[in-house]
């Protein structure tokens, strides 16, 4: 019962996606920082699928829900639905494939008319381990990101790289912006009345702040 209550325990949830094309590495980007697995056997994800991880910003317990889709067209049908409620979106791409960067533009797009324009949108570039077989510069990312206004971390979920650092980056992002959101409106976000769903722009969201209920304190 302990540890259900434990999982159960926080104070903000945020939905955040995963995209970018087939084989980038979606999946154990997933299982590396909720579970800390690596699968060298990965199969191709069909649809979707997501799991959670609470992590400690500041003083509050913000429950990351992270949702996986497979990167092949012909999931593309799930899109909206899949969008729905993200406040955070990892677009991913893998640092040995050029093709896989080239692409990133299209997911950008299809993020941005899906989701409100306050997402906090980081750029991974994943399987950084593979020095030599690098087709994609640092440098060459980076300036992409600039230009598009997103975070940028290379990642290896093999060697577990940076993987930590970029799903905690983009929460405590998403934390900020909340807590800019409540002041703004003349709140104080450590106030905010338990239960209250915290809308980061205007489409309905899974962001919230956790029902009072048994387990608060």
């Amino acid at each position: 019962m302990a540890a259900y209550r434990a999982d159960d325990d926080y104070d903000y949830l945020f939905k955040v996606v995963l995209i970018g094309d087939s084989g980038v590495g979606k999946s154990n980007l997933l299982s590396r920082f909720t579970r800390n697995e690596f699968s060298q056997e990965s199969k191709s994800t069909i649809g979707v699928e997501f799991a959670t991880r609470s992590i400690r910003v500041d003083d509050k317990i913000v429950k990351a829900q992270i949702w996986d889709t497979a990167g092949q067209e012909r999931y593309r049908a799930i899109t909206s639905a899949y969008y729905r409620g993200a406040v955070g979106a990892l677009v991913v791409y893998d640092v040995t494939r050029h093709v896989t960067f080239e692409n990133v533009e299209r997911w950008l797009k299809e993020l941005r008319d899906h989701t409100d324009n306050n997402i906090v949108i980081m750029l991974v570039g994943n399987k950084a381990d593979l020095r030599h077989l690098r087709a994609v510069s640092v440098e060459d990312a980076k300036a992409f990101a600039e230009r598009e206004n997103t975070f940028f971390m290379e990642t290896s979920a093999l060697e577990a790289l940076n993987v930590e650092n970029a799903f905690t980056e983009v929460l405590s992002q998403i934390y900020h912006v909340v807590s800019r959101k409540a002041l703004e409106i003349g709140d104080d976000p450590a106030a905010l009345p338990k239960g209250q769903t915290i809308n980061i722009g205007n489409k309905d969201d899974v962001s919230e702040v956790k029902q009072a209920g048994c387990c608060s304190n």
